[in-house]
């Protein structure tokens, strides 16, 4: 294996047998302990499941109806979409370079340094349990949903938090399981998205008698936000679209768990973008065509717009069903996503990044799975949702949090990237020519939407409508800075080939 001096430290080339994976991971510094069991497809299905459009565009499109309307969920889906896939191809890149499950930080504490890597993991992090927080918290406002319709259940935040937090508890056992079950989850997960795609968009276009016209779904405007720009309104309804494009790291958390991560991971983020973007548009345009009462499926007593719609167009038989094939979407969206945020919580805490990291880096001898980070990951999710029970738009803040945490961790990798210029050496799978044009594209609109989704949804602005994803940026950043002060000395990727004394300890972490 040959060597070469890269960035002031010595970088090994990228390994030539694409399939020597394990190795290629010492490379980096890590001996590998966990189990190397996920293929090709089952790394794309995991992003693809974390994005699930039938969890993103459905629980987000309620706000959407009153954040721009028709107009702005279609073509804001398009144009998000877009821009989202310029940032998935600009990350798959570095991802083929640097296989690992720490994956962002790791990339940006390579690139950039240490102190880059740091921000970069906590901003990561934030998003992840952000997104556990949002997508578990979304399938338990549709199971109340489904139990309003079957049986009259009259969902209050007090029992949404506790169908909440059973959900929670179901993600966290099944992970437990190893990951050979969260492969196979993920897979089923695939086919079954995108058959309740066809089956909803299939049914809401032959039952109803009637439909909302061309216009109406691609020119409709609709503005209940109390702010009177129509553009500041547009780009605010961007949340729906740019919420449901996120996760997609999850195939690069993943890749120590999968063969040929140096292709296939970086594969998994573009395919799982591409495909969640025409199955997206598809249901987006399903859902608006078949709306019979705007206002109505606006103030649904079931408290999700789109089980208004389904009600409305298919009756009540129907729209039981139709939620049903919605809620199994979003459980497996969730378990996906509890997978992820838990290979983040163990590589960070390998690296000592994490306060109380001998725990959080442990790993089943009998699963070789990472036990302790998989419950530190629920129960960080259950406490970022607690706002709910007190506050109606809590849950768009949680979506917010999503975005603002893990989007500009997307980007720091990439911008780094970029400021090496040829000091990069791509990994086996590379943008080209293309690398830079891609490259900025997405770190420009990355430094958009941060701004963007940091500002107030709603006006007046009160503490019920605040957007509390601002403080909540802000207290992770805060928090990150003070913990520096305390774990720096003890926080850092290990140096090429690793050494004895840090293979040690990764090796005590196995219980």
């Amino acid at each position: 294996m040959s060597r070469t001096l890269w960035a002031g430290q010595e970088r090994p080339a990228p390994a030539t047998d694409a399939t020597d994976e394990e190795q290629r991971l010492r490379e980096l510094g890590y001996q590998p302990v966990l189990a190397r069991r996920m293929g090709g497809f089952g790394n794309f299905a995991i992003s693809f499941s974390v994005i699930s459009v039938l969890s993103g565009c459905m629980t987000l499109y309620g706000f959407g109806l009153g954040t721009g309307g028709p107009a702005v969920m279609m073509w804001g889906w398009v144009g998000v979409g877009l821009f989202v896939l310029c940032v998935g191809l600009a990350l798959a890149e570095v991802t083929s370079a640097y296989p690992t499950s720490g994956a962002l930080y790791y990339m940006a504490d390579r690139l950039g340094g240490r102190r880059w890597g740091w921000y970069t993991g906590w901003l990561n992090l934030l998003g992840l349990l952000g997104a556990i927080a949002g997508i578990d918290y979304g399938a338990a406002l549709f199971t109340g949903a489904f139990l309003n319709l079957q049986w009259g259940f009259e969902p209050t935040p007090g029992s949404t938090f506790v169908i909440f937090l059973c959900i929670l508890l179901l993600h966290a056992v099944l992970n437990l399981f190893g990951v050979r079950l969260v492969s196979l989850l993920n897979s089923v997960s695939v086919w079954w998205h995108l058959a309740g795609v066809a089956v909803i968009v299939g049914a809401l276009a032959i039952v109803p008698d009637q439909h909302r016209s061309a216009g109406f779904v691609f020119t409709e405007f609709v503005n209940d936000t109390g702010w009177a720009n129509p553009f500041y309104v547009a780009a605010v309804g961007l949340l729906l679209a740019q919420y449901t494009f996120s996760g997609y790291d999850a195939s690069a958390h993943l890749s120590e768990e999968t063969a040929n991560a140096s292709v296939s991971a970086a594969k998994g983020i573009v395919r799982a973008i591409w495909v969640s973007w025409l199955a997206g548009f598809a249901l987006l345009a399903g859902l608006t065509f078949a709306i019979q009462d705007y206002a109505a499926t606006q103030n649904s007593a079931t408290g999700v717009p789109p089980a208004q719609i389904f009600l409305d167009a298919l009756g009540s038989g129907g729209a039981s069903a139709l939620l049903l094939v919605v809620i199994v979407a979003q459980l497996f969206c969730g378990n996906a996503e509890v997978a992820a945020a838990s290979r983040m919580v163990f590589a960070f805490s390998r690296d000592n990044a994490l306060p109380g990291s001998a725990l959080w880096r442990k790993v089943s001898a009998r699963t070789q799975t990472p036990v302790p980070a998989v419950w530190l990951s629920v129960g960080v999710a259950a406490a970022l949702a607690l706002p709910s029970l007190y506050s109606a738009t809590a849950y768009g803040a949680v979506t917010a949090i999503n975005v603002i945490g893990i989007t500009p961790a997307y980007a720091i990798p990439v911008l780094l990237r970029l400021r090496a210029g040829n000091r990069f050496r791509p990994g086996p799978w590379s943008l080209g020519r293309w690398s830079k044009p891609i490259g900025w594209t997405a770190v420009v609109w990355v430094g958009l939407v941060t701004v963007l989704f940091c500002l107030p949804q709603k006006s007046p602005v009160t503490v019920d409508s605040m957007n509390y994803a601002v403080i909540a940026l802000v207290v992770v950043l805060v928090l990150a800075t003070a913990w520096w002060y305390v774990a720096r000395r003890s926080y850092g990727t290990p140096a090429a080939y690793g050494n004895a004394k840090e293979q040690a300890e990764i090796a005590e972490g196995i219980v």
